[in-house]
Parts: C-alpha cells; structure tokens; sequence
C-alpha cells in the first residue's frame, strides 16, 4: 500500500483526538460515535434482506473456502461474507476516515482489510466464548489485527451487546489459556451499549465476544476486520473481486483492499 493511500480517503494527523488515541492504546477499544445516518441505515438494511434472501442457505458460503477462520459458521447467528462484492452500500465500512485512522493508529499505516462481513445474533443465541482473534500472543505494538463493528440495531444488555476486556490487548495473555470458563462473565468485562449506527473499533489482541440476544428480534452488525500488511486476509480480496466492483473504486479504495490491478 502507498504511503499516501490514507491520506487519499481524508484520513489526516488530526482525523483522531489525541485523548482519543489514548484512549484506544490503553483499553484496546474506541467508540466513534454514529457514523450512518438513519437514511443509509434503512438502505444498508433492506440490502441486507435482500442480500440473506438471495443466498439463503449458502448465505455466508465464502467464509468456508478461508484456512484462517476455525469455526465460519455459526448456528446462532445469520452471516454474510464478501460485502467488498455485494454493492456501492458497502464501500464505506471500509474507506471511512475515521475507522482508518483507528485502525492505523493500532497497526501502523500499511494495512489493508482482511473480511467484510455480516453477522447477527439471533434471538436466545449470540453467545461467544471471550477470545481474540489470533492464534498467539504478540508483543507490545506488534499488533496484526483490529477489528471494527458497526452497529445496525442499537446494542443493549438485553439484545446480545458485545463485551470487551478492557486492557487485555496488553496483557501478553490469552483467555482460554488463561480463564478456567471463558463462556462466563469476566469481573472486568464491558459491554459495547451505544445507539444504531455507532461504530467501534476494537485491537482484535482484545479480549471480546457476543453476548445472549434475549429479544425476540436478531442484533445486526457489520464488521470491518483489517490486518496489517504483512499479514494473511481472512477472505482473499484478490480472488474474490469482481469488474464491477473494481470499476466503481477509487485507487486507494483497491489499495486498501490489498489488490493488484493487472493492467492489459
């Protein structure tokens, strides 16, 4: 990736406070406040139906075809995977300013976006173990991959919200060798509780995962999951992208997206 690809999409020195980067270094998460209007909530929605509706079954199926993810499907909650593929509607979750700019701020500068998926907890299900989303532990700073989740539905207590371990990116420890249930409530854990169309970030070396939804309606949720550079993409975005999608994108959108364009 150019040096200059972030700048490209409006990620500047100040796109973040701070007290902001300070805060996502010490507790390994940050909320950005709503970034989606009410207006491309409803659009993001409805494609999403359409989207589940059209897949049905096989809806999530290029999440089997990654060595990198154990577990792709997951009985208690709906996927969607390869949104990069699926329309214009999803170009944002991954070239936004300010979810760049967090996401620089824990990998570095060169990254690109590792998936672009759907999942939403279904009604009495959603829980997941605490976990991180890589296989060892790193060092200090040498973080391989940050996370990001957009809400669709507002996050509650009582609808699965997701939990985090405050800290836990810089604990050089890993929960299932560390926590004798990691199903169970953590004395230290909080819950992502924020309005529709919020967006959080979260150092993926974090301790995290899904809570019970106790609704009767699914707990929606996009997320943008980025890896640095160097790093291997959980869907592999040059196999998987299409002419059409290539020809919408700006350079540095298909910088971020970790593709090299063969020129004929």
């Amino acid at each position: 990736m150019h040096e200059n690809t972030l700048a490209q999409l409006g990620v500047r020195a100040d796109t973040l406070t701070e007290e902001e980067k300070a805060f996502l270094d010490q507790h390994g998460y940050l909320g950005l406040g709503k970034l989606l209007s009410d207006e491309q909530l409803e659009a993001i929605r409805q494609t999403l139906a359409t989207l589940l509706a059209r897949e049905g079954e096989r809806a999530g199926a290029e999440l089997m075809d990654s060595p990198y993810i154990r577990h792709p499907k997951e009985a208690g909650a709906d996927r969607l995977a390869d949104l990069v593929n699926k329309g214009a509607t999803f170009d944002l979750f991954y070239t936004h300013p300010r979810v760049l700019a967090a996401v620089a701020h824990v990998l570095g500068p060169y990254l690109k976006l590792s998936s672009l998926n759907y999942r939403a907890a279904k009604p009495g299900m959603g829980l997941q173990k605490l976990h991180v989303d890589w296989h060892e532990v790193v060092a200090p700073h040498d973080f391989k991959v940050c996370n990001s989740i957009w809400l669709l539905d507002d996050f509650t207590r009582e609808n699965g919200a997701t939990r985090l371990v405050p800290g836990t990116h810089r604990s050089g420890e890993l929960p299932q060798e560390i926590l004798a249930d990691p199903m169970q409530p953590h004395p230290d854990e909080v819950l992502i509780e924020a309005p529709a169309g919020s967006v959080f970030i979260f150092n993926s070396h974090t301790w995290h995962g899904g809570t019970t939804n106790q609704t009767a309606a699914a707990r929606r949720a996009i997320h943008s999951y980025f890896c640095r550079g160097d790093q291997p993409q959980q869907i592999d975005q040059q196999r998987y992208i299409r002419p059409e999608t290539l020809a919408r994108l700006s350079p540095a959108a298909i910088q971020i997206l970790g593709v090299q364009v063969v020129k004929e």
